[in-house]
């Protein structure tokens, strides 16, 4: 059966997908800084981009009709989970304009004790672009599959106790997801070289995420410092 977004994830097929996101203390935080960022990366030919909140999906998309992954990053008191974690903050990234909404997809207790699946129901009474579950296991990705996700998301591998805790990507997963699902999946979290990015596409994924090392400067310098300060003089 073709899936009702065979065009979306064709213009993504094999794509770099930018994550445009700051925090608060940041010195580029701020919508307009974040919109300048994906055009930059639009530029450079990413044919995606990661945002999060309304204002800067907002702002993206005002400046650029490449596809959006929307997220609504929110801290619950009685909860870890913090993507997109209920209907009415998938709402605020729907109404944003975001092609494709994520939300956390793990098995941690999710706010109010409110089930994944409800999320998702609600999510589809409203929705009809594609949705994306950002999980860290495989357990948790063929979950996501029965669940009826359009995407699995490899972001949170390492953001969970119980998931693999690796310095880099974790391509392994990237791989038992494309043999356990027919699900397309996006390779995100610690894509730090265009030799990372390459192994995902290798092991199936449909596209991949790179956040830090594209559009957070800081992250970027303390890079090469580091590397530079291991130079024998």
């Amino acid at each position: 059966m073709t899936s009702p977004h065979a065009e979306l994830f064709a213009r993504i097929h094999g794509a770099l997908i930018v994550s445009c996101q700051a925090q608060p203390g940041d010195a580029l935080y701020g919508s307009q800084y974040m919109a300048a960022m994906a055009l930059s990366a639009v530029r450079g030919s990413a044919r995606g981009i990661r945002a999060n909140g309304a204002n800067d999906i907002r702002a993206i998309k005002a400046i650029t009709d490449a596809p959006v992954i929307g997220i609504l990053k929110h801290d619950y008191a009685d909860s870890v989970v913090r993507i997109t974690p209920l209907l009415e903050d998938a709402i605020e990234v729907i109404d944003a304009g975001a092609e494709i909404v994520a939300i956390d997809a793990t098995r941690l207790p999710r706010p109010n004790g409110i089930p994944l699946a409800e999320v998702v129901a609600g999510i589809r009474q409203i929705f009809s672009g594609a949705l994306m579950a950002d999980i860290s296991t495989l357990d948790e990705g063929i979950e996501a599959a029965r669940l009826g996700f359009d995407l699995i998301g490899t972001t949170l591998s390492g953001y969970t106790p119980y998931s693999r805790q690796l310095d880099g990507p974790d391509l392994e997963l990237v791989a038992e997801l494309s043999h356990a699902t027919d699900v397309p999946v996006i390779a995100e979290g610690r894509v730090t070289t265009p030799a990372d990015a390459r192994g995902a596409l290798e092991r199936g994924a449909l596209a991949v995420v790179v956040g830090s090392m594209i559009t957070r400067p800081q992250v970027i310098t303390a890079y090469f410092a580091s590397g530079m300060s291991k130079a024998e003089r």
